[in-house]
Protein backbone atom coordinates (compact mmCIF):
# COMPACT_ATOMS: atom_id res chain seq x y z
CA UNK A 1 0.00 0.00 0.00
CA UNK A 2 1.29 3.11 -0.78
CA UNK A 3 2.44 5.70 2.07
CA UNK A 4 3.01 9.10 3.25
CA UNK A 5 5.73 10.10 5.05
CA UNK A 6 5.49 12.87 8.17
CA UNK A 7 8.21 14.57 9.64
CA UNK A 8 7.80 16.87 12.87
CA UNK A 9 10.29 19.51 12.25
CA UNK A 10 10.09 21.50 15.94
CA UNK A 11 12.68 24.45 15.27
CA UNK A 12 11.44 28.39 15.73
CA UNK A 13 14.30 29.99 16.38
CA UNK A 14 14.07 32.52 12.98
CA UNK A 15 10.91 33.02 14.33
CA UNK A 16 10.73 37.28 14.13
CA UNK A 17 7.88 38.10 16.82
CA UNK A 18 6.47 35.54 18.51
CA UNK A 19 7.85 31.78 19.34
CA UNK A 20 5.89 28.97 19.79
CA UNK A 21 5.82 27.01 16.11
CA UNK A 22 8.37 24.54 17.35
CA UNK A 23 5.56 22.92 19.94
CA UNK A 24 3.60 22.64 16.77
CA UNK A 25 4.37 19.13 15.38
CA UNK A 26 3.13 17.01 18.26
CA UNK A 27 -0.60 19.30 18.66
CA UNK A 28 -0.78 18.45 14.59
CA UNK A 29 -0.36 14.77 14.98
CA UNK A 30 -2.83 14.80 18.35
CA UNK A 31 -5.56 16.12 16.13
CA UNK A 32 -4.14 13.48 13.09
CA UNK A 33 -5.19 10.77 15.78
CA UNK A 34 -8.17 11.43 17.36
CA UNK A 35 -11.32 9.60 17.25
CA UNK A 36 -13.05 12.69 17.03
CA UNK A 37 -12.36 12.79 13.14
CA UNK A 38 -12.46 10.88 9.91
CA UNK A 39 -9.44 9.28 8.83
CA UNK A 40 -10.97 9.86 4.98
CA UNK A 41 -9.29 12.60 2.94
CA UNK A 42 -12.51 14.07 0.89
CA UNK A 43 -10.23 12.51 -2.02
CA UNK A 44 -11.64 9.15 -1.09
CA UNK A 45 -8.53 8.17 0.43
CA UNK A 46 -8.64 6.08 3.81
CA UNK A 47 -5.58 7.49 5.80
CA UNK A 48 -5.90 5.30 8.67
CA UNK A 49 -2.10 2.89 7.69
CA UNK A 50 -1.23 5.18 5.13
CA UNK A 51 0.85 7.57 6.97
CA UNK A 52 4.84 6.51 8.45
CA UNK A 53 5.70 8.73 10.84
CA UNK A 54 9.28 9.25 11.09
CA UNK A 55 8.92 11.33 14.44
CA UNK A 56 10.98 14.75 15.35
CA UNK A 57 14.34 15.75 14.59
CA UNK A 58 15.98 16.50 17.72
CA UNK A 59 17.81 19.74 17.95
CA UNK A 60 19.21 18.70 21.09
CA UNK A 61 23.41 18.76 20.66
CA UNK A 62 25.98 20.54 18.56
CA UNK A 63 25.95 20.66 14.92
CA UNK A 64 24.42 23.08 12.20
CA UNK A 65 20.30 22.90 12.83
CA UNK A 66 20.04 23.90 9.09
CA UNK A 67 22.25 20.46 7.95
CA UNK A 68 20.58 18.07 10.34
CA UNK A 69 17.38 19.26 8.66
CA UNK A 70 17.93 18.77 5.07
CA UNK A 71 20.16 15.48 6.64
CA UNK A 72 16.84 14.08 7.91
CA UNK A 73 14.46 14.88 5.05
CA UNK A 74 16.79 13.06 3.02
CA UNK A 75 16.33 9.97 4.98
CA UNK A 76 12.68 10.43 5.17
CA UNK A 77 12.54 10.74 1.53
CA UNK A 78 14.85 7.40 0.92
CA UNK A 79 11.88 5.91 2.21
CA UNK A 80 10.00 6.39 -1.23
CA UNK A 81 6.78 8.24 -0.22
CA UNK A 82 5.95 11.41 -0.49
CA UNK A 83 6.58 13.51 2.54
CA UNK A 84 4.96 15.98 4.76
CA UNK A 85 6.91 18.12 7.10
CA UNK A 86 5.16 19.14 9.96
CA UNK A 87 7.10 22.54 10.95
CA UNK A 88 8.33 24.64 13.13
CA UNK A 89 8.57 28.35 11.43
CA UNK A 90 8.90 29.14 7.97
CA UNK A 91 12.49 29.08 7.71
CA UNK A 92 12.62 25.58 7.37
CA UNK A 93 11.90 25.21 4.18
CA UNK A 94 15.22 26.39 2.67
CA UNK A 95 17.02 23.44 4.13
CA UNK A 96 13.73 21.21 3.67
CA UNK A 97 14.26 22.01 -0.42
CA UNK A 98 17.92 21.45 -0.67
CA UNK A 99 17.01 17.83 -0.04
CA UNK A 100 13.76 17.88 -1.91
CA UNK A 101 15.72 19.70 -5.03
CA UNK A 102 18.25 16.89 -4.80
CA UNK A 103 15.70 14.10 -5.82
CA UNK A 104 13.48 16.45 -7.88
CA UNK A 105 15.62 18.23 -10.95
CA UNK A 106 11.93 19.44 -12.31
CA UNK A 107 10.25 21.50 -9.25
CA UNK A 108 7.71 23.89 -8.78
CA UNK A 109 6.88 25.54 -5.57
CA UNK A 110 3.30 26.57 -4.83
CA UNK A 111 3.28 28.15 -1.58
CA UNK A 112 0.14 29.70 0.31
CA UNK A 113 0.85 32.79 2.50
CA UNK A 114 -0.05 36.16 3.88
CA UNK A 115 3.77 37.08 3.42
CA UNK A 116 6.02 36.24 0.54
CA UNK A 117 8.96 35.54 3.01
CA UNK A 118 11.60 37.25 0.13
CA UNK A 119 13.62 39.74 2.28
CA UNK A 120 16.99 39.74 1.34
CA UNK A 121 17.36 39.63 5.00
CA UNK A 122 15.24 40.44 8.28
CA UNK A 123 16.98 42.14 11.17
CA UNK A 124 20.58 40.55 10.27
CA UNK A 125 19.24 37.00 9.80
CA UNK A 126 19.87 35.64 6.47
CA UNK A 127 17.51 32.78 8.35
CA UNK A 128 14.85 34.63 9.17
CA UNK A 129 11.78 32.76 8.34
CA UNK A 130 10.44 36.27 6.75
CA UNK A 131 13.49 35.09 3.95
CA UNK A 132 13.86 31.53 3.49
CA UNK A 133 12.35 32.54 -0.42
CA UNK A 134 15.05 34.68 -1.19
CA UNK A 135 17.28 31.81 -0.18
CA UNK A 136 15.68 28.87 -2.18
CA UNK A 137 15.42 31.22 -5.01
CA UNK A 138 19.05 31.76 -4.93
CA UNK A 139 20.03 28.25 -4.63
CA UNK A 140 17.54 27.96 -7.51
CA UNK A 141 15.91 24.88 -5.25
CA UNK A 142 13.02 25.67 -7.54
CA UNK A 143 12.43 26.10 -11.49
CA UNK A 144 9.18 27.97 -10.98
CA UNK A 145 7.70 30.29 -7.31
CA UNK A 146 3.96 30.57 -7.31
CA UNK A 147 2.87 32.33 -4.38
CA UNK A 148 -0.70 32.42 -3.28
CA UNK A 149 -2.82 34.50 -0.75
CA UNK A 150 -0.35 37.91 -0.39
CA UNK A 151 -1.65 40.56 1.40
CA UNK A 152 1.52 42.19 2.74
CA UNK A 153 3.38 43.58 0.23
CA UNK A 154 6.29 46.58 0.12
CA UNK A 155 8.21 47.92 -2.44
CA UNK A 156 11.55 46.09 -1.18
CA UNK A 157 9.26 42.86 -1.76
CA UNK A 158 7.75 43.91 -5.04
CA UNK A 159 11.57 44.80 -6.11
CA UNK A 160 12.43 41.05 -4.82
CA UNK A 161 9.65 39.40 -6.49
CA UNK A 162 10.42 40.56 -9.75
CA UNK A 163 13.94 39.81 -9.37
CA UNK A 164 13.60 36.12 -8.86
CA UNK A 165 10.06 36.19 -11.35
CA UNK A 166 8.03 35.08 -8.53
CA UNK A 167 4.26 34.40 -10.11
CA UNK A 168 2.12 35.98 -7.45
CA UNK A 169 -1.43 35.66 -6.93
CA UNK A 170 -2.42 38.26 -3.92
CA UNK A 171 -5.32 37.90 -1.29
CA UNK A 172 -6.98 40.36 -3.46
CA UNK A 173 -7.19 39.01 -6.80
CA UNK A 174 -8.20 35.45 -5.85
CA UNK A 175 -11.06 33.65 -7.15
CA UNK A 176 -12.92 30.95 -7.17
CA UNK A 177 -11.85 28.33 -8.86
CA UNK A 178 -8.72 29.18 -9.61
CA UNK A 179 -6.61 26.56 -11.70
CA UNK A 180 -2.95 26.59 -11.90
CA UNK A 181 -1.13 26.00 -15.03
CA UNK A 182 1.61 23.14 -13.77
CA UNK A 183 3.87 21.54 -15.80
CA UNK A 184 6.29 19.53 -13.78
CA UNK A 185 6.43 17.91 -9.74
CA UNK A 186 5.23 20.44 -6.93
CA UNK A 187 6.54 21.21 -3.66
CA UNK A 188 3.63 22.61 -1.77
CA UNK A 189 4.00 24.78 1.02
CA UNK A 190 0.94 25.85 3.36
CA UNK A 191 2.00 28.61 6.09
CA UNK A 192 -1.34 28.71 8.00
CA UNK A 193 -1.20 32.76 8.47
CA UNK A 194 -2.27 32.36 4.34
CA UNK A 195 -5.66 31.45 6.04
CA UNK A 196 -7.46 33.95 7.28
CA UNK A 197 -7.64 34.52 11.04
CA UNK A 198 -10.91 33.71 11.05
CA UNK A 199 -10.25 30.03 10.38
CA UNK A 200 -6.79 29.63 11.58
CA UNK A 201 -5.92 32.51 15.05
CA UNK A 202 -3.03 30.16 15.89
CA UNK A 203 -0.57 31.89 14.42
CA UNK A 204 2.39 34.31 15.35
CA UNK A 205 1.03 36.83 12.13
CA UNK A 206 -2.11 37.23 11.62
CA UNK A 207 -3.41 39.15 8.73
CA UNK A 208 -7.01 39.54 7.97
CA UNK A 209 -8.37 38.82 4.47
CA UNK A 210 -6.98 35.81 3.54
CA UNK A 211 -8.18 32.22 2.33
CA UNK A 212 -11.10 30.68 3.91
CA UNK A 213 -10.08 26.64 5.19
CA UNK A 214 -13.07 25.72 2.02
CA UNK A 215 -10.93 28.20 -0.77
CA UNK A 216 -7.34 26.26 0.46
CA UNK A 217 -8.65 23.09 0.54
CA UNK A 218 -10.26 23.86 -2.63
CA UNK A 219 -7.32 25.17 -4.20
CA UNK A 220 -5.39 21.65 -2.91
CA UNK A 221 -7.43 19.62 -4.58
CA UNK A 222 -7.30 21.36 -7.72
CA UNK A 223 -3.50 20.72 -8.25
CA UNK A 224 -3.17 18.20 -10.95
CA UNK A 225 0.52 17.88 -11.04
CA UNK A 226 2.57 15.01 -8.69
CA UNK A 227 3.05 16.75 -5.73
CA UNK A 228 6.25 14.96 -3.71
CA UNK A 229 6.70 17.07 -0.76
CA UNK A 230 4.56 19.51 1.44
CA UNK A 231 5.15 21.64 4.44
CA UNK A 232 2.63 22.51 6.62
CA UNK A 233 4.33 25.60 8.86
CA UNK A 234 3.84 28.71 11.56
CA UNK A 235 0.91 26.70 13.78
CA UNK A 236 1.53 28.21 17.37
CA UNK A 237 -1.08 26.96 20.06
CA UNK A 238 -0.04 29.91 22.14
CA UNK A 239 -2.32 32.02 20.05
CA UNK A 240 -5.10 29.36 19.18
CA UNK A 241 -8.50 29.47 20.31
CA UNK A 242 -10.19 26.15 21.42
CA UNK A 243 -7.48 23.87 19.53
CA UNK A 244 -8.95 24.89 16.28
CA UNK A 245 -5.92 25.84 14.29
CA UNK A 246 -4.41 22.32 15.27
CA UNK A 247 -7.83 20.90 13.99
CA UNK A 248 -7.58 23.24 10.76
CA UNK A 249 -3.73 22.02 10.39
CA UNK A 250 -4.52 18.34 10.07
CA UNK A 251 -7.40 18.56 7.94
CA UNK A 252 -5.01 20.43 5.66
CA UNK A 253 -2.27 17.76 5.83
CA UNK A 254 -5.39 14.75 5.73
CA UNK A 255 -5.82 16.76 2.47
CA UNK A 256 -2.91 16.89 1.12
CA UNK A 257 -1.62 13.78 1.90
CA UNK A 258 -5.14 12.45 -0.32
CA UNK A 259 -3.80 14.10 -2.70
CA UNK A 260 0.12 13.11 -2.81
CA UNK A 261 -1.83 9.87 -2.94
CA UNK A 262 -4.42 10.85 -5.49
CA UNK A 263 -1.18 12.39 -8.24
CA UNK A 264 1.02 9.48 -7.33
CA UNK A 265 -1.28 7.15 -8.99
CA UNK A 266 -2.48 5.02 -5.70
CA UNK A 267 -5.75 3.79 -5.25
CA UNK A 268 -8.67 5.01 -3.69
CA UNK A 269 -10.09 3.39 -0.66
Amino acid sequence: MAGISLLGIPHDENSSYLRGAAAAPALIRRELQSDAHSSWSETGFDLTDRFVDHGDIDFTGAGDPWERIEAEVGRALDAGHPLISLGGDHAIAWPVLRAVRRRHPSLTIVQIDAHPDIYPAYQDNLRSHTSSFARIMEEQLADRLIQIGLRTLNDDLRDQIGRFGVEVVEARHFSEGLRLELKTPVYLSVDLDGLDPAFAPGVSHREPGGLSTRQLISLIQGIDQRIVAADVVEYNSSQDVSNLTALVAAKLVKEIAGMMLKTNGATAG
